[in-house]
């Protein structure tokens, strides 16, 4: 039986297959699976426009009016034989398969941007100070002093680069941050350098997307 409720984010086991591992970097391959209202879904659906990808990954977008997940029930049953637990997004499938190759968001994330789109600088290597600053932002669990010193830190870097990563241009990194920005746990004042990242960004054709 179809399950009727939306699917989950990082529920369960996380499936780990990655492109360029008995999954070849082909254009037109690759389908994804997105939720409505889902960050991680949000953060991946921005890499493929900044990624220039729209066009060689399809997409899905699961919403409460489009309750039907049969396509990726499927996908999960050919990947776990009868797969009876719950679906999980962002999922990236091979359509040539069938199967699920990741739902990892992670991995998916530096699959799209090394192995499809072939764009390394797009991709950086992330200073661990900016990663900890993204999760306090977006963990409800995290002490609201640990939210406010993560804003007051990102608000610092960006006195200095106009994105999250030193460059002139925005990266996956900037998903990330612009996530953690719109849809923060809480709501801490931002800075006027958070402000102007967030304006900026908005001028982005990779960051006029439903939120």
């Amino acid at each position: 039986m179809l399950q009727m409720s939306l699917p989950r984010t990082g529920s369960g086991p996380a499936l780990r297959g990655r492109i360029g591992a008995g999954f070849s970097p082909a254009p037109h391959r690759y389908h994804l699976y997105l939720r409505a209202g889902c960050r991680d879904s949000l953060r991946v659906r921005i890499a493929l426009a900044l990624l220039g990808l729209e066009g060689d990954v399809s997409t899905t977008t699961l919403t409460p009016d489009a309750p039907d997940h049969a396509g990726l029930r499927r996908a999960y049953e050919a990947t776990r034989h009868h797969h009876t637990g719950s679906l999980t997004v962002p999922a990236l499938c091979d359509t040539w398969s069938g199967r699920v190759v990741s739902d990892h968001t992670p991995d998916i994330l530096d699959d799209l941007a090394l192995r499809l789109a072939g764009r390394p600088e797009l991709s950086p290597p992330v200073p661990a100070a900016h990663a900890d600053a993204v999760r306090a932002l977006l963990d409800p669990a995290a002490p609201r002093a640990e939210r406010s010193a993560a804003l007051e830190s990102v608000e610092h870097r960006l006195a200095v680069h106009p994105y999250a990563l030193p460059g002139d241009r925005p990266t996956i990194a900037d998903a990330d941050l612009w996530v953690a920005l719109r849809h923060p746990a809480t709501a801490p004042a931002p800075g006027p350098h958070v402000r102007s990242y967030l304006r900026g960004l908005a001028a982005h054709p990779a960051f006029r997307l439903p939120a």
